[in-house]
């Protein structure tokens, strides 16, 4: 028995047995499971205090404030942005998605998500959401690109180590979505654009040398990676079931600040394999 069914087998026998499990996931609908974990957080609510909230607000690193001043990380915001092309419209992205946005797509553990009780999740990555409104504009109008950006606060519960490591971080991100016209055209001229504006944000930062890499996943692909401005890094172990081709990373003072490739999330949404989409992303917080 694995670390993570452990606690799950305990729980499960103070609350009645597996049974319960079964019916919480697979037999309630799920208007009827929000119901009822909606009453439960009401009753739960009502036994605390406010030193009991005041309690969990200095102990929970989910709640307490960044360790980042605001008007650096304004700064930062505001210079990624400034080197976006006029055609690509930046969006304000919920700060929810629908259950299961970042698992099905991804894919993405679900217990790395906050999950809400409303059949919704807390955003962990704005390219998933992003992913999501350019499949809606592409299904209206399939003979238009779409080329969209966000910036977003996240949260991500998975316990992650490191310099510039928090519970919750704000994220650039940059999706485009078009068809694929052969001879991989697409993948070759937005593979480009997505490396040349993340350099050019590192530097609007102020890091005047970033550096990117670039991996290979496919061997199709090689073509397009000879086309950029970018390392190789064919020993790169993340990103791998996650990217579809070829991924990059992009790096400023030694220091991962960004990442990106070609992902099926369009192609799944829509049920169309000619659909193409490119995702990339840059932590704002480390380049503050």
């Amino acid at each position: 028995m694995d670390k993570r069914s452990t606690p799950l087998s305990r729980v499960l026998r103070q609350a009645g047995g597996p049974g319960v499990l079964e019916v919480l996931a697979e037999r309630l609908s799920g208007a009827d499971l929000t119901t009822l974990l909606l009453e439960v957080m009401r009753r739960r609510s009502r036994h605390l205090s406010p030193a009991d909230v005041l309690r969990r607000y200095g102990h929970d690193r989910f709640v307490v404030p960044a360790p980042i001043p605001f008007a650096r990380l304004r700064r930062a915001e505001d210079a990624v942005l400034s080197v976006l092309p006029d055609d690509v419209e930046v969006i304000t992205p919920a700060p929810v998605a629908p259950l299961g946005t970042h698992a099905v797509l991804g894919p993405v553990d679900q217990n790395n998500v906050v999950t809400t009780i409303r059949n919704s999740e807390v955003a962990a990555d704005p390219t998933n959401a992003l992913a999501l409104e350019a499949a809606v504009r592409r299904r209206a109008d399939p003979s238009r690109p779409v080329r969209l950006a966000a910036v977003q606060r996240v949260v991500r519960a998975q316990q992650v180590e490191g310099a510039a490591s928090y519970a919750h971080f704000t994220l650039f991100a940059l999706v485009t979505a078009g068809r694929d016209t052969g001879d991989l055209a697409f993948e070759r001229e937005h593979a480009a654009e997505h490396l040349a504006i993340m350099t050019a944000a590192v530097r609007a930062c102020g890091q005047a040398d970033p550096q990117a890499r670039v991996t290979v996943l496919d061997e199709r692909f090689e073509r397009v990676a000879a086309e950029l401005d970018a390392a190789p890094d064919p020993g790169r172990s993340g990103g791998r079931g996650y990217y579809k081709g070829l991924c990059f990373k992009v790096y400023g003072k030694g220091l991962e600040v960004g990442d990106g490739g070609f992902v099926d999330w369009t192609a799944r949404l829509l049920g169309n394999r000619k659909e193409r989409l490119i995702i990339s992303g840059l932590g704002v917080d480390r380049l503050s």
